[in-house]
């Protein structure tokens, strides 16, 4: 009897030895089949992601070409989209879509632009007078095709003596962004200059017709009170179909349009996501060729063209603007 009860006993543990083997089992397969699920949904929503987002950078490519012909479209046309940044909502295969363009002529040239202009643009950033002038020295010295230092200027061996590895590159820029490696250059006084300058207007001057007000702020001696009211006239005109005033203190500084516009599309889709593409265009003579791209980009959100709050905003109205 005693040997038959230590048999089952010893039968009931290895059923017992067998069973949580096989719980283990089940625990493991289940926890794989989790992992497996996970990964797959992970898969998914990559796969889902790209395709959306390809399909909002073909929508923005295609807003591009729309921009480019209304870019060639003549001046009288009446339904023509303006070339002063103000965005066009477009569709495209229901993607909607936030289309601008604005002539470069508009920004400061920082390889060509006057040299008051761009020491005014960074007074009205809230530069002091000598501040304006060393960054304009660095500015020469980073640009011109020599090393011989300006007074408050900066060469290869000041770059050095700061620790940097960089150097001037004694040539004009090739981008906006590099202009923040220029010594004295902070980052966020770039943030601010960005949306104010250029490489590809190539004019000295700058089209008042269809600048900023904080581009406006770079002509010496201008009040806030005088762009302000040179602003509401500029778009009353524009309201009117009317030509619209050159800035009269900016009339030795004018330029005029050059056919160089930047065309920035965001897209956006139901899901709340947008991308952005921006694009210098360049319009050409040849009927067989009418345009070629000076830049193809990603766009950010922080490119987009802002008002910054005014330096001057609690003084005096009469105070120039840049001082």
């Amino acid at each position: 009897m005693s040997a038959s009860v230590n048999k089952q006993s010893g039968c009931f543990a290895q059923q017992g030895i067998a069973l949580i083997i096989v719980l283990w089992i089940m625990t493991l397969l289940t926890l794989i089949a989790s992992s497996f699920i996970q990964a797959m949904r992970t898969e998914i929503n990559i796969v889902g992601n790209s395709v959306s987002r390809a399909k909002l950078d073909a929508a923005a490519t295609a807003g591009v070409q729309r921009a480019i012909l209304e870019m060639m479209k003549p001046l009288q046309i009446p339904d023509r989209w303006n070339i002063y940044g103000v965005p066009q909502t477009w569709e495209f295969q229901g993607i909607p879509m936030q289309i601008s363009l604005l002539d470069e002529s508009a920004k400061i040239d920082i390889n060509v632009g006057n040299e008051v202009l761009i020491r005014g643009l960074f007074r009205s950033q809230g530069l002091s007078e000598e501040e304006a002038g060393a960054l304009m020295d660095a500015i020469l010295d980073w640009r011109d095709p020599d090393s011989l230092k300006r007074l408050r200027g900066a060469e290869e061996a000041d770059y050095a003596e700061k620790g940097l590895a960089i150097k001037p590159a004694n040539a004009p820029f090739q981008s906006i962004e590099e202009l923040q490696l220029v010594m004295g250059m902070t980052p966020e006084l770039y943030q601010r200059l960005a949306p104010l300058i250029t490489i590809y207007s190539r004019q000295g001057g700058i089209n008042s017709q269809i600048a900023s007000r904080e581009v406006l702020r770079a002509i010496p001696n201008v009040t806030e009170a005088q762009i302000e009211e040179y602003i509401q006239q500029r778009e009353q005109a524009r309201a009117n179909k009317l030509p619209v005033p050159v800035f009269a203190p900016a009339a030795i500084y004018a330029s005029g349009g050059n056919g160089i516009l930047r065309i920035r599309v965001e897209a956006s889709s139901e899901d709340g996501s947008s991308f952005i593409r921006e694009a210098v265009v360049m319009r050409l003579p040849s009927p067989k060729r009418s345009y070629t791209f000076l830049r193809w980009q990603e766009g950010t959100v922080s490119a987009t063209p802002t008002t910054f709050p005014d330096p001057a905003a609690n003084n005096a109205a009469n105070k120039p603007a840049n001082s």
